[in-house]
């Protein structure tokens, strides 16, 4: 007998920010949908992939003009295949994550608006935030974060910058250094000490790094989050 045909909505990821995160968006998301439906369900989903190097090279040479025709070039395209929600898998390049939605006519969902409802449901008043030194240091996400009405802080600045360094020429590449786990353990005690109730890990490939069992406080992955949110609205077509 053949199956129910699904009424499942379709994803659209922006990833390849870097392709090591983005498989964690695939699994989470194929993963919820299966628990949700059964069987051998898995979502309708759609990658648009970008050649890191690239998108890497534009940033550090502060070019997010073209970092955002870029993307919105990939959204449009997502959206011309059919899917009905995109997602940047990242939280630096969602710093142009209002020009795509201006360049579509679908939902784009932040990755920091996600973060913002998890932590107000959790009730916590006070976060800590990792990331790269984009998202740690500029307004457009720790803005957007506290408009959901917590604190946030980040650590001390040289603290910032071994994040910074760790996260691009370690794990963008793939490279697990028990380490860097042991520095970062120990800056998200320091973020604890300063009354941080949780940890964002503000850049999605921190979770191919550090989990619960690192940190003396909850952590917050923001790709894990971010793919189970799209999951919900895609299964809730």
């Amino acid at each position: 007998m053949l199956a129910k045909r699904s009424s499942m909505r379709t994803i659209g990821l922006i990833g390849g920010l870097s392709w090591e995160s983005t498989v964690i968006y695939y699994q989470v998301v194929n993963q919820r949908v299966r628990e949700r439906l059964g069987g051998s369900h898995s979502a309708n989903s759609l990658v648009w992939s970008v050649d890191y190097t690239t998108v890497e090279d534009l940033i550090f040479a502060g070019r997010w003009d073209e970092v955002s025709t870029l993307l919105s070039g990939a959204g449009r395209k997502l959206q011309d295949l059919g899917a009905d929600l995109l997602l940047i898998c990242s939280n630096t390049f969602s710093k142009v994550s209002d020009d795509v939605e201006r360049a579509v006519s679908v939902p784009v969902l932040h990755v920091a608006d996600v973060l913002g409802a998890e932590i107000r449901a959790r009730g916590m008043r006070k976060v800590g935030l990792l990331g790269t030194r984009f998202t740690m240091e500029e307004p457009f996400y720790r803005d957007r974060l506290a408009a959901h009405g917590f604190d946030v802080v980040v650590p001390r600045r040289e603290q910032r910058e071994l994040v910074h360094h760790v996260i691009f020429d370690e794990l963008v590449r793939g490279v697990l250094r028990e380490s860097s786990r042991e520095a970062f353990a120990r800056i998200i005690d320091d973020l604890a000490d300063d009354g941080a109730e949780g940890v964002i890990l503000g850049c999605t490939e921190i979770e191919l790094l550090i989990s619960e069992k690192d940190s003396a406080v909850p952590v917050l992955p923001s790709a894990r989050l971010h793919a189970e949110a799209a999951a919900g609205f895609v299964l809730a077509g």
